[in-house]
């Protein structure tokens, strides 16, 4: 090969990599099914729905199980995946454990519906049906819809020691949060956009439980919590409470995706200290600040960050397949 072809070569190569420096994602589109199960959407929605009339857990459990699919492996439905025989999976890893199951139970059922279709039986992978899924709970809350890029395959391990230190902790400053994120191709304004999917869910008292009562040696509870609401906290989850026993993480409107999430960290009453940081770090409060008074802003940034979070570890080709039963490998 001549040098001049060599050059050539190298500057294709090059200039591949620069436009697209996640190939797997590159590969996702809208209307990836329009042509083998072009009502996909419109099946998953409706089934979504359906779930969503028993119980509103469908929302945070759909949105909270996608969130820990991609920070781990990448949105490939391995979280889905069941342990089995000498294999422990990432559903069982202590930092999966508070998943709802009705989160699972959402997707299994969308596949169903999709499955029952026979244009579209095993043509649609669980990765996509949960993004689908996803966007889906979160209209139904009364958040954004919006377009979604499909074309995933489903991944081909699962293992809850890929799970260690991948998922953003309760306690987390606003520099391990950012660290954390942009490991995963995500922004500042992306994760403050995230966080508020904490509008809609709840949380166990152990994970609080810190800041109401020992938060250190001079203050037990944390200064940053408003007093009346740490009261109300302690009251709900008093020392020694059941483990089960869950609280809203927004004490006004825990059923309706919206932006009082940071309207609530203006006041003293974001839930984790990792929600709180946001608005007593000076480097990420004018975000809270903005979004909080610019609903319309915050829903675009917000469909920014949950797509560019939909591109994370995408699996294509060899790296995976389209599963049959979205808790077990083929």
């Amino acid at each position: 090969m001549s040098r001049f072809n060599i050059l050539v070569a190298l500057w294709s190569v090059s200039l591949c990599l620069s436009i697209f420096p996640n190939l797997a994602s590159a590969q996702l589109k809208q209307n990836y099914y329009a042509e083998n199960c072009p009502n996909v959407e419109t099946i998953v929605r409706n089934a979504v729905t359906q779930k969503f009339k028993q119980t509103f857990v469908t929302v945070p459990g759909t949105l909270r199980l996608f969130f820990h699919d991609c920070f781990v492996q990448g949105c490939d439905a391995s979280v889905i995946i069941a342990s089995s025989g000498s294999n422990q999976a990432e559903k069982d890893h202590p930092d999966n454990l508070s998943l709802a199951g009705d989160g699972f139970d959402t997707v299994i059922k969308a596949k169903a519906a999709v499955d029952a279709v026979a244009s579209c039986r095993n043509k649609v992978s669980c990765a996509d049906i949960l993004t689908m899924a996803t966007r889906d709970v979160i209209a139904l809350s009364g958040g954004p819809s919006y377009e979604v890029e499909l074309g995933r395959l489903d991944g081909l391990s699962s293992t809850s020691a890929s799970v260690n230190g991948k998922l953003p902790q309760p306690t987390f400053n606003l520099k391990q949060l950012n660290s954390m994120f942009a490991a995963n191709g995500l922004t500042q304004t992306d994760m403050i956009a995230l966080s508020a999917a904490h509008t809609v869910g709840f949380s166990h008292c152990s994970k609080f439980a810190n800041r109401i009562y020992n938060f250190s040696r001079d203050n037990p509870v944390d200064p940053t919590l408003d007093k009346a609401y740490a009261a109300q906290l302690q009251s709900m989850c008093p020392k020694n409470v059941d483990p089960r026993i869950a609280i809203n993480m927004d004490p006004n409107t825990p059923n309706t995706f919206d932006n009082v999430y940071f309207q609530n960290l203006q006041q003293g009453k974001g839930l984790f200290t990792s929600d709180q940081v946001l608005f007593t770090d000076s480097t990420s409060k004018p975000t809270v600040d903005t979004w909080a008074g610019n609903s319309p802003a915050f829903q675009q940034a917000f469909i920014e960050a949950m797509t560019k979070l939909g591109r994370v570890g995408v699996k294509t080709g060899s790296s995976g397949n389209i599963r049959s039963d979205c808790s077990a490998f083929n």
